[in-house]
């Protein structure tokens, strides 16, 4: 028999069983489907709350000033802590396992445009602050080293500042006054969700160079001169945080007079941390979902099985008149193999589009906040497909091999008697 005539005697049998031929690919489709919605959806949360998570910075460490609790150098317990504006240079050369070291400085100022005003949280910290804090330019730029060295009088608008000060014209090149400075907006923030922050939400805040904020905000005493209320670090891998922790915590206690070990002395925010146990979770909840597809997918290789043995358990006679004018249990066999592998390829390929286009369709709906959408993935519909055409060929040819072996005479009563 020839290829072409083995296709087309196949593809003759499933039109003849048509009602076993449907029951068997929807088997196959459904599981795919199941799984690759499942797999989608737990995909969609984890990409979702990661970049919720990225909005807020790159595995940054923040170092808050505090009182110490511990007795160091001769010093008492209980003395405040105060980190200086200089201190962040010392720290970056000291504290090798760290990218960035950058001071922090924050107050609120009434801000007025042409058009509007509003009380508004001005931050100043290095260029360096819109990487590590993920500051998306939408329009213009960020300010650069040259603003900072020079101390100029730069701003960049977080969105919503911007949409309170000037509506829906442009900012860029426009005047307005901070505090009673006049700043040149030389930039604006694109918008971005945020599930967190220590001291508001980016997208309201006024973003000038350290110098500046320096000089024209600095803190009201009782703090002391030239203090930062907060230095940000981040490490340069997410190996090496806990390295990045210690050299600072060392390098602030050799500055300030306290124990690097008095967690007290230098309260520490380590997003870093909340980095690594978001990826166990993601990881947790990735073998658990596939644990669960597997489950899935092994219970839809039963229906299948089921249906796939029950076909060839039918067709035992048919065998028989087969092998009784002179069929070998080779041809036999391969019979059952293209015709099961068919089954696979058009059930697969159903399914797989039929879970694209609901990933799709839902996709095309606004998603809930920190929430990618169904994100289906190739690799899991071929994964499902493989898994399920496996179970199916198995469950085809074990079952026709057996009926293959048996006496013609035998099989032709078996099934008659049947």
């Amino acid at each position: 028999m020839s290829f072409r005539d083995l296709l087309t005697g196949t593809f003759r049998t499933l039109w003849v069983h048509k009602l076993r031929t449907f029951l068997t690919m929807f088997g196959i489709a459904w599981g795919i489907v199941s799984i690759m919605l499942m797999v989608a959806s737990g995909e969609g949360l984890r990409v979702g709350q990661q970049k919720a998570a990225d909005q807020f910075g790159k595995d940054i460490i923040i170092f808050f000033t505090g009182r110490t609790s511990m007795q160091a150098g001769g010093t008492r317990a209980g003395r405040v802590t105060s980190w200086m504006d200089t201190d962040f240079a010392v720290i970056q050369k000291e504290a090798t396992a760290c990218a960035e070291v950058l001071p922090d400085l924050g107050a609120g100022a009434n801000v007025r445009s042409p058009f509007n005003s509003a009380t508004l949280h001005v931050t100043g910290s290095l260029p360096a602050f819109a990487w590590i804090r993920t500051i998306p330019v939408g329009e213009g730029r960020f300010y650069n080293d040259a603003d900072n060295q020079a101390g100029r009088r730069v701003a960049f608008l977080g969105d919503d500042a911007k949409k309170q000060l000037f509506a829906t014209r442009s900012a860029i090149g426009e005047t307005i006054s901070v505090g009673g400075f006049p700043y040149t907006v030389i930039g604006v923030m694109q918008h971005k969700e945020q599930d967190s922050s220590y001291d508001g939400r980016d997208i309201s805040k006024v973003f000038i160079p350290f110098t500046s904020v320096m000089r024209d905000f600095p803190q009201a005493p009782p703090e002391l001169p030239h203090s930062v209320p907060r230095i940000l670090v981040t490490p340069k891998s997410l190996d090496r945080h806990e390295e990045c922790k210690w050299q600072v915590r060392r390098a602030l206690g050799r500055l300030h007079d306290f124990d690097p070990r008095d967690e007290e002395a230098a309260k520490v925010w380590d997003t870093a941390e909340t980095t690594q146990a978001f990826h166990t979770m993601t990881e947790g909840m990735k073998y658990f979902l596939g644990a669960v597809g597997i489950v899935s997918l092994l219970l839809g290789g039963i229906g299948v099985m089921n249906v796939m043995l029950v076909a060839v358990r039918e067709r035992t006679r048919e065998i028989g008149v087969r092998k009784a004018v002179g069929a070998t249990a080779h041809e036999i066999l391969r019979e059952f193999f293209v015709e099961t592998a068919i089954i696979v390829f058009f059930s697969g390929f159903v399914g797989m589009s039929v879970a694209f286009g609901i990933c799709a369709l839902v996709n095309s709906f606004p998603m809930p906040q920190y929430f990618a959408g169904l994100l289906a993935t190739w690799d899991t519909g071929l994964l499902a497909v493989a898994l399920l055409g496996v179970i199916a060929v198995l469950s085809a040819l074990y079952p026709a091999r057996c009926a293959a072996s048996v006496d013609p005479i035998e099989a032709l009563r078996y099934e008659a008697g049947g």
